[in-house]
């Protein structure tokens, strides 16, 4: 059992808990400022022994910005470059300048607390109002800390993750989207000149930037109708990054009959392996080119609301919804990995499936009323 002895130092009593380990050497743990501080140490202790759980205090001792860049260099293997860079971004700008010369054991859930409020809060630095960093932002680098933190535990370095249990994390406010009709379709497609029929592809096939300036003349099969999505192309910096779809999961996409023509149109004189959406130099499509060059001003020009490429995902997925298709199926056009994710992420194009609950209700409770009044006869 441990024992509980009182010291004296220079700025008063403190308390010294000694104890053994689980391979019985005698070790101790001192600066307790109370008795019930180092009672309390020593229950635990011996806790955590009969669970198996002890972890020697002095591995706690590492920093954690010894072992972040071990984290980050695990996850670059398990992550596609975009998220990658994302989590590389928090690490580097906001979690290493805060904590990584701090010790794993010193570590506490009050400190991360007022950290992530520190984080979102705005502030007046050298005379200049700086605003709070945005919900995304906060999340991901209490993500950051809170990963670095659990790989520590699973190496034994400690019991339990103290950045686990925050309770004030800011919630993301979800952007309203846009959904376009078919007119406004058809007025930026024209806008859009030599690039039309991209424009349709991403309105009617609900296809990700990257997997639609990915798609290549084999993956097109024009006589079923459909388009196999198995690489998407993404810009990290100023670097191309051809891989996978987001899910990792090749799919199969229906093709619209009238965008059979175009696409057909689009292929001419090309090889197989060329890509059916390429940039000027014949390479995949610069995100400098396709967001603030011509589709900016193809929105500008057909007058419609301002959106963005990945906005016509959204308007696809309402296209279909309003033409009458079921949720499973667009759960596999859109690659979800599940139809119960894309009714969570669509739930605001099925309204009318409440207004027909409610009158499905109300029809059974006045038949219900009808047969109570014939019985009463």
């Amino acid at each position: 059992m441990a024992t509980i002895e009182s010291y004296q130092t220079a700025t008063g009593k403190r308390y010294r808990v000694r104890y053994r380990t689980p391979d019985r050497r005698q070790t101790d743990k001192r600066g307790f400022t109370s008795k019930r501080q180092a009672q309390d140490f020593a229950a635990t202790v011996e806790v955590e022994k009969m669970r198996g759980e002890y972890v020697p205090p002095k591995l706690g001792y590492i920093m954690v910005g010894e072992i972040g860049p071990t984290w980050l260099e695990r996850k670059k293997s398990d992550l596609k470059p975009s998220a990658y860079k994302s989590l590389e971004t928090a690490w580097r700008v906001h979690v290493e300048p805060r904590w990584g010369g701090e010790r794993l054991a010193d570590v506490d859930l009050d400190a991360v607390e007022r950290w992530i409020a520190d984080l979102g809060r705005d502030k007046t630095i050298d005379g200049v109002k700086v605003k709070g960093k945005g919900a995304t932002v906060v999340i991901r680098a209490y993500g950051v800390l809170a990963g670095v933190l659990d790989s520590a535990v699973k190496a034994k370095r400690l019991a339990k993750n103290p950045a686990r249990g925050v309770e004030n994390l800011p919630r993301k406010q979800r952007k309203e989207r846009i959904y376009l009709t078919h007119t406004q379709v058809d007025a930026l497609a024209t806008a859009a000149g030599d690039r039309q029929t991209l424009v349709l592809l991403l309105a009617y096939c609900g296809l990700r930037w990257g997997e639609a300036i990915g798609l290549r003349v084999k993956h097109l099969d024009l006589l079923r109708k459909r388009l196999v999505v198995s690489e998407n192309a993404v810009q990290v910096n100023m670097v191309m990054h051809v891989g996978t779809p987001k899910s990792h999961v090749t799919r199969s996409v229906p093709i619209p009959d009238f965008l059979v023509v175009e696409l057909a149109r689009q292929c001419e004189g090309k090889a197989r392996d060329d890509l059916v959406f390429p940039g000027r130099d014949g390479e995949h499509l610069r995100r400098s080119v396709s967001f603030t060059g011509w589709f900016t001003k193809a929105v500008e020009k057909s007058g419609i609301p301002r959106v963005t490429p990945h906005d016509l995902r959204h308007t696809a997925a309402s296209l279909a919804v309003s033409a009458g298709v079921n949720v499973k199926a667009l759960q596999r056009m859109l690659g979800h990995a599940s139809a119960a994710m894309t009714l969570d992420t669509y739930a605001d194009l099925f309204d009318e499936d409440l207004d027909a609950v409610g009158i499905a209700l109300d029809k059974a409770r006045s038949g219900a009323n009808v047969g109570n009044v014939w019985a009463a006869t």
